[in-house]
């Protein structure tokens, strides 16, 4: 595919500043672009790279200094990016149109139209698959679960019995949703397992990394809402709700019955502890351990998890305990001189 910097600029509906006539073949990372390329530049951490770097074209925010590239100025540089990332490398069909011959569908499943079922996926009974799916190869799904529309579950990904899924879901390799909550009653000494017989229920244009757990409740639903971002390697226990469009970072994980706010940020490996709530619009930074409620619209941080500001002003205190104990020392060994 080729592309003018005029018609690209059409496209991301930005503002060109430069040779509207310039041939674009492709899109690269800023600082490994060569001509005929268009690059992005969101993150001002990447900004040093637009002296260096060879692209013939870089879309920035409106407010980015003059360049002596050809630029396309945008509110949103990444999401313009995004949209050429899309038209200049469409997605492959990797799993062909129809059901491959060592796929086990059972007879009560109800497969829709348009679907693509790779090898050796298996279709549990009385289960029902909506259009346009498509399952790679050593999907299972489990008796009695739904999948909705233009859905795609990536290989050996597995829905457990009863386990919803909504339309517009993408769930990549090795994740398993609806496998049981970790319960158990002690009885003397010894553990007996609670049964776990709730569901899983995951709304429209979710997405789940690679490797998550998602537990079924003990009663009732493990419930993921619309707009879900799931990170790879994330734990999610039994009865946890995640608010719509909230987003978190991998190696995360959500112990049971937490309830998680809508628009909520999570970093890398951060702990939340169960019977909680996470307000709305709150932001929990990189290995934070959460043990209790937090309130919306705000942003933490540590171990335990507190405000942000006070978490620094302590790390900064912290950080500096070893000068003061010298220095407090030093004062000791003065006064005990003083009083010889």
């Amino acid at each position: 595919m080729e592309l003018t910097l005029a018609e690209i600029a059409r496209l991301v509906e930005g503002d060109l500043d430069g040779d509207g006539s310039l041939k674009i073949r492709d899109v690269a990372k800023i600082e490994e672009a060569q001509p005929g390329e268009v690059s992005f530049i969101s993150n001002p951490k990447y900004a040093k790279f637009i002296e260096t770097t060879r692209a013939s074209a870089v879309i920035v925010g409106r407010d980015f200094p003059p360049v002596k590239q050809a630029t396309i100025r945008t509110q949103n540089p990444y999401f313009s990016f995004l949209k050429l990332l899309v038209m200049f490398h469409p997605a492959e069909e990797a799993v062909s149109l129809g059901t491959h011959p060592s796929a086990v569908i059972d007879a009560t499943a109800r497969i829709g139209s348009n679907c693509r079922i790779g090898a050796c996926v298996v279709v549990d009974r009385n289960c029902q698959i909506g259009e346009n799916v498509t399952l790679y190869p050593g999907v299972v799904i489990g008796r009695n679960a739904q999948v909705g529309d233009n859905t795609v579950l990536h290989a050996n990904v597995v829905l457990r019995e009863r386990v919803r899924i909504g339309n517009n879901v993408i769930i990549h390799s090795g994740t398993v949703v609806g496998s049981d909550g970790f319960g158990f009653a002690r009885e003397g000494e010894h553990y007996h397992k609670i049964p776990q017989i709730g569901i899983v229920i995951i709304e429209d244009d979710v997405e789940i990394g690679s490797n998550c757990s998602i537990d079924r409740a003990t009663l009732g639903h493990t419930i993921i809402r619309k707009g879900v971002k799931l990170d790879n390697l994330i734990q999610v226990a039994h009865n946890v709700e995640i608010g719509e469009d909230t987003v978190m970072a991998a190696q995360s994980g959500i112990a049971g019955s937490t309830k998680i706010g809508h628009h909520v940020v999570v970093g890398g490996q951060v702990g939340i502890v169960g019977h909680i709530e996470v307000g709305n619009n709150t932001t929990i930074a990189a290995q934070s351990g959460v043990t209790k409620k937090l309130p919306p619209d705000s942003v933490y941080f540590g171990t335990p998890a507190r405000p942000i500001m006070q978490a620094k002003r302590e790390e900064v205190a912290l950080r500096k305990m070893p000068e003061l104990l010298k220095r407090i020392a030093a004062l000791e060994a003065m006064v005990m001189e003083t009083k010889k």
